[in-house]
């Protein structure tokens, strides 16, 4: 039986493929520093002693969690990575004047929510899995997140 719940994860699938179609084929490039990532608090393990708040930067990198590997990432392409605590946090950050783009990770919900939040800005929204359910031990996709920066920053 096909529920409203399952019709409502379809059409967000389908509003995230069809806005990252549609922003690939723009092919508007930034620069690094014009770039910002945006990532979900629930990416760090639940049980960590140490709270990754805002920065990146204060993971232990213990490797329980995604985190120590996005912060890698970071590094790696040069862009500015953000945790957001929240979809008005991450509304507000996307609104700034030098943010030009955005690469957003976040559940399905979160990225719809987003997407109209941050136009007309250009958003490649990238889900994470929600294995252990919504907002607890969410995992990024690296591979994925770093594929979404090189098709938004200029070579």
């Amino acid at each position: 039986m096909y529920c409203r719940e399952q019709a409502r994860s379809d059409m967000r699938g389908f509003l995230i493929a069809v806005n990252n179609w549609l922003v690939r084929h723009v092919r508007r490039r930034v620069r690094p520093a014009n770039l910002l990532v945006l990532l979900p608090r629930c990416l760090q393990r639940a049980g960590c002693a140490q709270r990754v708040v805002d920065d990146l930067g204060e993971c232990r990198q213990c490797a329980q969690c995604d985190v120590g590997a996005l912060l890698r990432l970071r590094d790696e392409t040069g862009v500015r990575f953000h945790i957001a605590g929240g979809g008005r946090a991450a509304a507000a950050l996307t609104r700034q004047p030098d943010v030009h783009a955005v690469v957003a990770c976040a559940c399905e919900k979160e990225l719809v929510e987003g997407l109209r939040a941050a136009f007309p800005k250009p958003v490649l929204a990238v889900s994470n899995d929600t294995s252990e359910g919504f907002c607890r031990n969410t995992h990024a996709d690296v591979e994925r997140l770093r594929a979404a920066i090189r098709a938004m920053v200029v070579v």
